[in-house]
Formats: structure tokens, sequence, C-alpha cells
């Protein structure tokens, strides 16, 4: 044969190499279940993004997950079975990792017993008030030219304030209604502002020294808007819950809060103002308790209910240009960490 021949017949050759099929050992029918009843067991290696399709991916997740929920429904029921037989020698219960448990520690955590703390509560704006000195005076308006929505937000305030009065701000500068207030024996100037007709925002002013706090205001319902509701609330005083306002900063602010209502409340209305801080959200409910018997109490919402966030502190009243700040919210710095809170 003549050299071209040659390499003309091992490219034929090794065409039909390529297009024969490799050699496959003969696999019995009783393997092939049990590889597809193992496959439903999911090997600790299995991974779900390795299967390409997506419907069969999601059916594998499906049965992935169920599997997960039954493990986990038998390891419950075990559990309970165990501390059932050993009665009270049971070992206590695992408590649920939470933000709130599992929260960065804070240095200007309040000890209740700190002299420090002590002194400064005897000594700063709201020492009066706590001292049963004043009375507190509120004055509640809005921004300009404000909509039914805040006007009628402002005038629900107004009942669960005690002492609490609603004036229209007809375009005066904040820097020209202090002074009025202060001459007037206001101890609070309270400042609903608005975006699109809904509140959006509370300027609240300590008279006459300050501070000056700055909240961005959500989730506003109305009376009407809320189901199930009592009726309007008595003119009676209420009492105030403050919860989790545990830092130095928290601690000033459930003061302010404090302060705007009177020292003494009327038990016999039964109302109760509350001040929740959750996250540094600051949610304000408002109930009517009735003692059912000795060991149940029915709560009734009376409304209405808006949640708070802190954006600013400022030393003094209210000035824009040149006050000075003690604290500010700086979100892309202080939100770094979802576990750090400053309230």
């Amino acid at each position: 044969l003549a050299l071209g021949d040659t390499t003309n017949t091992k490219n034929k050759v090794k065409k039909t190499m390529k297009r024969q099929k490799p050699f496959q050992e003969p696999v019995d029918n009783g393997s092939v279940e049990e590889s597809e009843s193992a496959g439903s067991s999911f090997p600790p290696t299995f991974s779900l993004s390795t299967i390409k399709n997506k419907q069969r991916r999601h059916l594998m997740f499906m049965k992935l997950k169920q599997e997960k929920r039954k493990q986990k429904l038998e390891l419950r029921k075990k559990r309970k079975k165990e501390r059932d037989a050993l009665g009270d020698k049971a070992p206590p219960k695992d408590v649920p990792k939470t933000i709130e448990n599992q929260r960065v520690y804070d240095e200007t955590t309040v000890d209740p017993e700190d002299e420090e703390v002590a002194f400064d509560e005897g000594t700063d704006e709201f020492s009066a008030y706590f001292n049963k000195l004043t009375n507190p005076k509120v004055l509640i308006t809005t921004s300009d030219r404000p909509r039914g929505r805040t006007v009628r937000f402002c005038e629900q305030l107004a009942t669960v304030i005690p002492n609490a009065h609603v004036y229209y701000r007809r375009g005066l500068a904040l820097k020209r209604i202090i002074p009025q207030c202060v001459s007037r024996n206001f101890t609070y100037l309270m400042v609903i502002n608005e975006d699109r007709k809904v509140p959006n925002g509370m300027v609240l002013c300590h008279l006459p020294d300050g501070p000056t706090a700055h909240f961005k205001v959500s989730s506003v319902r109305l009376r009407k808007e809320m189901k199930r509701r009592g009726k309007d609330p008595t003119e009676h005083h209420p009492e105030v819950i403050l919860n989790n306002f545990s830092t130095r900063l928290g601690h000033s602010i459930g003061r302010m809060f404090a302060a705007l209502f009177p020292h003494d409340p009327h038990f016999v209305g039964r109302q109760v103002a509350t001040f929740h801080n959750q996250r540094d959200f600051i949610f304000f409910r408002f109930h009517r308790y009735i003692f059912k018997n000795e060991k149940r109490v029915g709560i009734q919402e009376l409304g209405p209910r808006f949640t708070l966030k802190l954006r600013s502190l400022q030393k003094g009243t209210f000035d824009s240009k040149f006050g000075e700040y003690e604290w500010v919210h700086k979100r892309h710095e202080m939100d770094s960490s979802r576990r750090k809170f400053h309230l």
C-alpha cells in the first residue's frame, strides 16, 4: 500500500471507534430501585444546585424540606416523651436564638443602681417634672397647610395626652413659636410633619431648656381604621409603660416620653399608654384593661397607633442651623450590624 492509503485507513478506524458505545455492565432491576430509593434520602454531599432542570430541582427541594420537617417533628416528640418521663427532674428548655438575645453589648447600658446615672437624673432637664415641681402642658401643631389625616391624627393625640392643646401653624417659624410657648407655661412643643398627605415625622421639643428629638413616624393607624377598637378614651390620666430603654440614649428618650403625662395616673380610668422599644423602633399603643377574675385580664385597644424611629437628639430647643446635636442617626455607619442597637 502507498503512504496515503495507510493514513486513510487509520482515520476510518478512529471514526468507527468513536461511533461505538462504551462497554456497560448489566445492572439488575433491584439495584436500580435501591438507587432510586437512596436518591430520596439525600446523601450529605448532595447539592441541589447541581440539578439543572428547574422543575426537578424544585421537586427535590420540596422533598428535602419535607424530610427536614419530619425529622424536626420526631425529635420534638422524643424530647416531649423524655420530659414527661423525667417530670420535675427534666432539664430546662433551650432558649431560642433571636436578634434581641444575641444583641451586641453596648458600653452605655444603664445600671439603675449606678450613682452617676442617679446624679444625672437629678440634674437633667426633666428633674423638675420627676420632682413634681411642674405639671406637663403640651402644644401640638403641624407643618404648614396640613391635610385632613394629619389634623385628625393631632386631634386624637390630644385625647391621649392630658392637658394637650392643638393649634394650627399659620406659617409661623418654630423659633417664633417657642418663646410664645414658654411665656404661656407650655412644657412641650410637638410638631407633626407630613408628606403626600401622610404623617411622616415628629419633632418633640422639651421647654424651656430642651432637649429636642426628631423622629420618623410610620405605620399610623387612626381609630376609624382599627378593627375591634373600644370606645373613645375618657379624660382620666393614663398609666405609662416604658419598655426596653436600656442605654443612656434610650434612658433619656424614655424620660422624655414619661414627662409628657401627668404624675399621678387615674387608676379608675384603666387606661395605659405604652412605648415599647424593639430593635430601635418605638411602638406606641393605647389600651383600656379590665380584670375578668383574679388571674385573667382583658385589654382593648383604643387607638391611635404608630411607630417612631429616632433620627436625632439635639441639645437645647429647636435650632436647625446652630444647634448642638448629642446624637445623629447615620444609617450607613450605624446599621452595619443587625445585632447592634442604640436605644
